[in-house]
């Protein structure tokens, strides 16, 4: 494990993010983020702020761009599994504004 990344990716983290949205539909429909891109986002803001990335970051799928969704992504690190719940704050037209927060997981959330 590189020193002082544990400690950095405490619970309570919290990773205010913005990415463009694409749109999954025609004219009205609900704009979304993809997966990877979610993924590739708070991965990079992680590294931005505390000098390094996760090993792993995985998302459930993409994130729909209404404000209040939220999702559960899982962040491992050095054999450490952690929770990343993201919520999307705010949308203007394509753009998706969110933000990620490093929790604890529940014993049942991991996967095997």
């Amino acid at each position: 494990m590189i020193q002082g990344v544990k400690t950095s990716l405490i619970p309570g983290t919290l990773v205010a993010l913005t990415a463009a949205a694409l749109l999954t539909g025609c004219g009205g429909s609900t704009p979304t983020v993809k997966k990877a891109e979610v993924e590739k986002t708070i991965s990079a803001t992680l590294e931005d702020q505390i000098g390094v990335a996760p090993d792993d970051l995985t998302c459930p799928g993409d994130l729909e761009g209404s404000e209040g969704t939220t999702m559960r992504c899982t962040l491992t690190h050095g054999g450490d599994e952690l929770g990343v719940t993201v919520t999307v704050t705010d949308v203007e037209g394509e753009k998706v504004d969110f933000d990620a927060e490093v929790d604890e997981m529940d014993e049942g959330e991991a996967a095997s």
